[in-house]
């Protein structure tokens, strides 16, 4: 089906309010989960081609994600989608207020290529939860997941309520021209910007997931061991591409030293001595992405690591020692398995990097000390972060995950996600038994009244 002949027809299934339906929606992610179920070695098959994903990455980042979400959705969505009494106000005495959620009605998802599971269903799962139709644009390069995913929606929905549409940016360009009533975008900031502008020609509302520079500060009262092994993990699954991976670390300069020889250590352990053989270290996506990692690290001070492979797109777990501002591994994200190491000497240098930079998605600081962790938090604005650890921020679903600024606009996650994909109207119900004359003309001598009422709200 042509892409402006589909969403016709979704739109023509979502003004026929079958997905108003609560048991509708509750059955459909029910069935979702089933197909999914029957697929999961399918899925690590997938992700394997795409990434390099070991099994036991593919199911703690992507597989389990997902069925936990649904699980969720599925005991939860009958509740959510209750209407929320609020307190009334005295003003419009004798009322009731409630808080009515709506689906906006044909929604669009763009997901990316990095964790192309997880990223294209979890946003997913939310739309249908609140009612929506759905069509979702997965990444171009993910072939082998986006061909699963393709293969998955089909058996578990009809294609009015919800479609995979595959293709490239050309496509991408396609969906968006369309008027939508929500587009959901997960990716760059220089394509989210172009998502935001064909969104804002029709007024469509939109949640960006985007990224940035996220720093990672570890203090000089930090656990040396235990915050090296948490860096190594979090920089380096998935091969680094990571929306909240740290970007670059800001040391403290009198435990640099010791943090690299823990952090090169560390490597050892996960990975073995040759780290290509690891079956647990994945690979860049495509052979474009590839080169312009090489590119970062061209000319730079590498601590370790630095070795490649283009035939099977391996790049070793690489630390690049004091790079300066206007190298190109520290212009843009990295998205790749490369790790800057900046020292610092004072708070002052802190605030000068990190506000170079526009506001990230993941901010992290390993310290001991209470007074700098408080200052950390206060001090900078970021998406969501993590005292003394890494991206686990993402794992805790009763925490809005989003963007801030440059990052984002938006969040999801678990009943976050139903808000995101709802509009909740609100509505006043007032009672007919009493009528207080005051708000009707005429107002002669009334205004005094008013006043001293008012003065008691």
């Amino acid at each position: 089906m042509q892409v402006k002949e589909l969403h016709q027809t979704q739109i023509d299934f979502f003004k026929s309010r079958t997905t108003i339906d609560i048991k509708y929606r509750v059955e459909s992610l029910q069935r979702l989960k089933n197909t999914i179920e029957k697929r999961e070695n399918d899925v690590y098959a997938a992700l394997e081609n795409d990434l390099g994903k070991s099994e036991f990455e593919a199911f703690l980042t992507e597989y389990n994600v997902i069925i936990a979400e649904l699980k969720k959705f599925i005991y939860r969505t009958k509740k959510w989608s209750q209407p929320i009494k609020v307190s009334s106000s005295i003003l419009n005495f004798p009322s009731k207020a409630r808080k009515y959620p709506e689906p906006y009605g044909n929604v669009l998802i763009i997901s990316p290529w990095n964790y192309p599971f997880q990223l294209a269903l979890a946003p997913l799962i939310g739309a249908v939860a609140a009612g929506n139709t759905v069509v979702l644009k997965p990444s171009e390069f993910s072939t082998a997941t986006s061909s699963l995913l393709q293969e998955i929606i089909e058996e578990a929905f009809d294609q009015e309520h919800v479609s995979v549409q595959l293709g490239d940016a050309n496509v991408a360009q396609e969906l968006t021209a369309l008027s939508w009533d929500y587009i959901f975008f997960t990716g760059s900031p220089g394509v989210g910007k172009k998502i935001y502008q064909a969104a804002g020609k029709h007024l469509t509302p939109v949640t960006l997931e985007l990224g940035g520079k996220n720093p990672c500060v570890v203090h000089e009262s930090a656990a040396i061991k235990v915050t090296a092994k948490r860096i190594v993990w979090a920089k380096f699954l998935n091969a680094g591409q990571t929306c909240i991976a740290p970007d670059y670390l800001l040391v403290h300069h009198s435990i640099k030293d010791q943090l690299v020889t823990e952090i090169k250590k560390q490597l050892k352990e996960f990975f073995g001595q040759e780290i290509k053989k690891s079956p647990d270290y994945p690979r860049i996506i495509r052979e474009a992405h590839f080169d312009q990692l090489l590119e970062m690290i061209s000319g730079e001070s590498i601590l370790t690591g630095g070795t490649h492979d283009k035939a099977s797109l391996y790049l070793a777990p690489t630390l690049i020692d004091e790079p300066s501002r206007d190298s190109k591994v520290m212009q843009d994200e990295i998205f790749g398995p490369i790790l800057p190491v900046i020292s610092y000497k004072t708070q002052q240098e802190l605030e000068t990097w990190i506000e170079s930079y526009e506001k990230p998605l993941g901010a992290y600081c390993f310290t001991n000390d209470s007074k700098f962790e408080d200052w950390f938090v206060q001090r900078f604005s970021f998406g969501g972060g993590v005292i003394n650890d890494s991206i686990v921020q993402f794992i805790n679903d009763r925490l809005p995950f989003g963007g801030v600024g440059n990052s984002g606009i938006g969040s999801y996650h678990g009943k976050h996600s139903f808000e995101t994909f709802s509009h909740y109207k609100s509505v006043v119900h007032r009672g007919t038994w009493i009528d207080l004359p005051v708000k009707y003309a005429p107002y002669a001598n009334k205004l005094k009244w008013v006043k001293k009422l008012m003065s008691k709200l």
